[in-house]
């Protein structure tokens, strides 16, 4: 299959992705998320057909979107074979399934396909153990016949068949036992990681920070000359790599983190926390920016408000400007003031 100049895998799934431009986000601002929806799509695998808009004072609380666009939204995936709508913020569980009656199709929204990306990125038993306690506390109010959680045995993103209601049921005691479990192995986890942040001295320590895909890791490879997995793409690292790095014989600790993004699923930062706590923990902060990116500043503000949540103690912080060899420097037209 062929669109313009782009060829498209005809195995792949496709999608429409929903977004709305409400009093506080603008349509350049709209139109920048859903940019970042289409990525993270991209990066779960799944070919983005069409983008729908809609402004309204703020979403719908029973469909995200009015019932007239969704109308138009189902007309469209009727015709054109959609497998999947993306919603660009957290559907409620009653929206969830009203959305599913009315388009019949599988739906995520920007939580889940985040959480489905983290689920597809954890290698270590750390990671993988973080991203299922928060899969599992994101479905757990989200049962219902159509959909209850990630399964890849049909082929989709968040698909599975529901066995009526006593079935739910057994699932969601199922989910809450899983929770527990999780959450009791990672209290272990996290004494574990005190532990071996205490027995690291009094080096200073560093800790790396940014949006996700600004190139963390690379300057971690840069600077501790070792060969951190380094990629481009969304969150392509998820769990603190921590070096001895010395320069001009300064020894400290060097921590590459887990990539910011916005609207990060709280469940994520949660679960995160030991490896959040090398942020926490740090005595410098050095937040790298990719220069290039046209929106670098509001990734900027995105990891600043992050950070601010996680920890609320103000740190020294380093902001390196990265890829600055793709940077293009674009000049913005001004009034002629010629008298």
């Amino acid at each position: 299959m062929s669109q313009g100049h782009v060829l498209v895998d005809e195995t792949r799934e496709k999608c429409i992705l929903v977004g709305v431009i409400t009093q506080d986000v603008t349509e350049s601002q709209a139109i920048e998320y859903i940019d970042e929806l289409e990525f993270l799509a991209e990066t779960a695998g799944i070919y983005s057909e069409k983008r729908f808009f809609q402004k309204l004072s703020k979403p719908d609380s029973k469909t995200y979107i009015g019932s007239g666009k969704l109308d138009e939204v189902r007309m469209y995936i009727n015709a054109n074979n959609i497998d999947v709508a993306i919603f660009d913020d957290e559907l409620s569980p009653s929206q969830l399934r009203n959305i599913e009656r009315i388009l019949e199709i599988r739906i995520l929204d920007r939580n889940i396909l985040i959480l489905d990306i983290f689920g597809s990125r954890a290698r270590t038993a750390n990671a993988k153990t973080q991203v299922e306690l928060a899969q599992l506390q994101y479905m757990l109010p989200r049962l219902t016949r159509m959909w209850t959680h990630l399964d890849r045995e049909k082929g989709g993103i968040g698909m599975r068949s529901g066995a009526g209601e006593t079935q739910i049921e057994v699932d969601r005691r199922l989910i809450q036992d899983k929770i527990a479990l999780l959450q009791k192995k990672l209290k272990a986890i996290d004494k574990q990681k005190a532990v071996q942040r205490g027995n690291r001295g009094q080096l200073v320590r560093v800790a790396l920070v940014g949006y996700t895909n600004v190139g963390k890791s690379t300057v971690m490879n840069m600077l501790s000359k070792s060969d951190v997995f380094a990629e481009n793409k969304l969150f392509a690292t998820l769990d603190t790599t921590v070096r001895k790095v010395v320069i001009e014989n300064l020894p400290f600790l060097l921590a590459d983190t887990v990539g910011f993004i916005r609207k990060l699923p709280h469940q994520l930062v949660d679960s995160f926390k030991s490896t959040l706590d090398e942020v926490r923990e740090s005595d410098l902060l050095v937040h790298i920016l990719d220069i290039s990116h046209p929106n670098f500043e509001d990734h900027y503000n995105v990891v600043c408000e992050t950070l601010a949540e996680i920890d609320k103690t103000s740190k020294p912080t380093i902001v390196v400007f990265n890829k600055i060899d793709a940077y293009k420097f674009v000049q913005k037209e001004e009034d002629d003031l010629t008298p």
